[in-house]
């Protein structure tokens, strides 16, 4: 029996969601019936976290992915190979001997999609908006010398075509690739319509909240908040039209109820299965399933700007609370690898696997270490968890390893777009989440994680996982700044090196996990593609 789209989208919002997917072209049979289409791509998926769709905004790997199949960046990561990038939007690039200036060479095709030509004018527009509002996306550019006083001059189109982008120092031009022109930052956006949507001088940001307004495959046609997000086939788009005309993506958060949509073919593609409905339904034959290595760190995020977790043997101690063994058997079997580097497997510069992960669980090791700290007795904390499926389980584990030595953890559980809030804001004690960096570099997570240009809390840095943990140490950033620089490829690497191995020592941050992503699909599907840094939604088939 064929579910309804009550059953599928939700009894509160089922007719007007339904009216809004006839309005998109999916049709009255679709309106009707939950059943995949031919040439729509269905995904489950927990995407409660999505708050905006503007590109200078936007900060969950969710709606990153979703965004990076609506609006095209200067340059694209290669799907056969993530540490590479391929020309898109710029066909060429040239870069000055002294390695401080980047010449884009833009197609002279492109349209947005109410038919407007787009052009390096847009594109220089874009990126100067970014750092002119001043979101967390701004941090982007402002590591790299991109900031509000000069951004008009750093980044500029003499002509349509060419775009020149000006660095403050000869950056890992690679680098600069993937973190800028590869990022979303690099969307290209309509200015003369959005400048006509601002409010109060926003640049259309109140209005990109729930639109798309740029050069790409699919345009965003309609999102309801924990709901359903739906997008159609651009009309002006310059490359080769997507295989499926139409994607829906519908807020499931239990692993149990996309497996059971999956099975009935109502979905093409579970994000979210557990790894038990993984081996059950793969031994069944009943699905095909794609893994990749992401570069997504789950971690316990600790908030230096308390005074017991200030201590960094305290933050050594929590550590080996972790059972990293255990996990790997069970919890986080099918969903990633141990990892206590701040650096992802497969980024430049990273340690190893083993060097990457030299703890285990030790309870007697964390009493001793709390007692050097001067917590003989253990204290009390609270450690905030959203409703990802292994995120309660590892919660319990550490929060039962924790009470062996006086650690009382009391586990507070609330919806990703909530607990995002109270870190973004400091407000936490600890917590449970992921950060997912945007370059195959380990100078994307240092930059990150341990590098925090500005601790005052006015200064709202809420795009450093350091800032939002209150963790500042000048000697680290001088670190960070310095393998950043470093012209030599084996030295810089090396420096990256000495500074895992001082953070797993005293950083801020007690690293569980890298993800494994996987994308569970209907034998229907075809030709899924992704890689750790984006998945291409255009490139699928049925």
């Amino acid at each position: 029996m064929t579910l309804t789209m009550k059953s599928i989208l939700g009894r509160s919002s089922a007719i007007a969601i339904a009216a809004g997917l006839a309005g998109a072209g999916f049709g009255a049979t679709f309106a009707a019936e939950a059943a995949s289409p031919p040439n729509t791509l269905v995904m489950a998926w927990n995407i409660d976290a999505i708050s905006t769709f503007d590109p200078a905004q936007i900060g969950e790997a969710a709606t990153n992915e979703i965004i990076q199949n609506i609006c095209d960046p200067l340059v694209d990561i290669d799907p056969a190979d993530e540490s590479k990038v391929v020309p898109n939007l710029a066909k060429s690039w040239d870069v000055s001997e002294d390695g401080k200036q980047i010449t884009f060479h833009m197609r002279d095709d492109l349209k947005f999609e109410n038919g407007d030509k787009a052009t390096a004018k847009d594109m220089a527009w874009s990126l100067q908006r970014v750092v002119k509002l001043g979101f967390g996306n701004a941090a982007t550019l402002n590591e790299y010398g991109f900031v509000k006083e000069t951004i008009d001059d750093t980044i500029s189109a003499p002509d349509d075509n060419t775009l020149v982008m000006k660095l403050d120092k000869a950056y890992p031009i690679n680098l600069i690739m993937s973190a800028i022109a590869a990022n979303r930052v690099a969307s290209l956006l309509n200015q003369k319509l959005l400048m006509e949507q601002q409010v109060d001088g926003d640049m259309g940001n109140k209005y990109l909240t729930t639109r798309s307004e740029c050069v790409g495959p699919y345009k965003l046609v309609r999102w309801n908040p924990a709901e359903v997000v739906i997008m159609q086939a651009s009309n002006n788009y310059w490359g080769e039209a997507p295989k499926l005309q139409q994607v829906l993506i519908r807020h499931v958060s239990e692993a149990g109820t996309q497996r059971l949509l999956l099975e009935k073919g109502d979905i093409d593609v579970a994000r979210d299965l557990t790894p038990e409905d993984l081996n059950d339904l793969e031994a069944q034959d009943k699905i095909n399933v794609s893994r990749i290595l992401n570069p997504s760190i789950f971690y316990w995020n600790l908030n230096n700007g308390d005074p017991v977790f200030a201590n960094e043997k305290v933050r050594l101690a929590m550590r080996y609370l972790i059972d990293y063994q255990g996990f790997a058997d069970t919890i986080i079997k099918n969903r990633g690898v141990p990892r206590a580097s701040f650096a992802q497997l497969g980024a430049f510069g990273a340690l190893d696997a083993e060097e990457g992960q030299p703890f285990k669980l030790d309870v007697e090791k964390a009493k001793e270490l709390l007692a050097e700290a001067g917590y003989p007795d253990g204290f009390e904390t609270t450690m905030l968890i959203t409703n990802q499926p292994y995120a309660a389980p590892i919660a319990q584990s550490i929060q039962d390893a924790a009470s062996k030595i006086g650690v009382k953890i009391k586990i507070e559980r609330m919806a990703s777009s909530q607990l995002f809030s109270r870190v973004r804001g400091r407000e936490f004690q600890t917590s449970l989440l992921a950060w997912k960096t945007t370059v195959p570099d380990a100078h994307g997570n240092a930059s990150r994680q341990i590098y925090n240009p500005d601790n005052r809390l006015e200064a709202k840095q809420s795009m450093y996982p350091s800032w939002r943990a209150s963790y500042f140490d000048e000697a680290v950033n001088a670190k960070v700044e310095e393998a950043l620089l470093e012209r030599d490829e084996e030295k810089r690497k090396q420096l990256y090196h000495a500074l895992q191995k001082e953070m797993l020592e005293k950083g801020p941050h007690a690293y569980i996990f890298q993800s494994l992503t996987t994308a569970s699909m209907n034998k229907s599907m075809k030709n899924w593609q992704w890689n750790g840094f984006r998945a291409y939604y255009d490139l699928a088939e049925k």
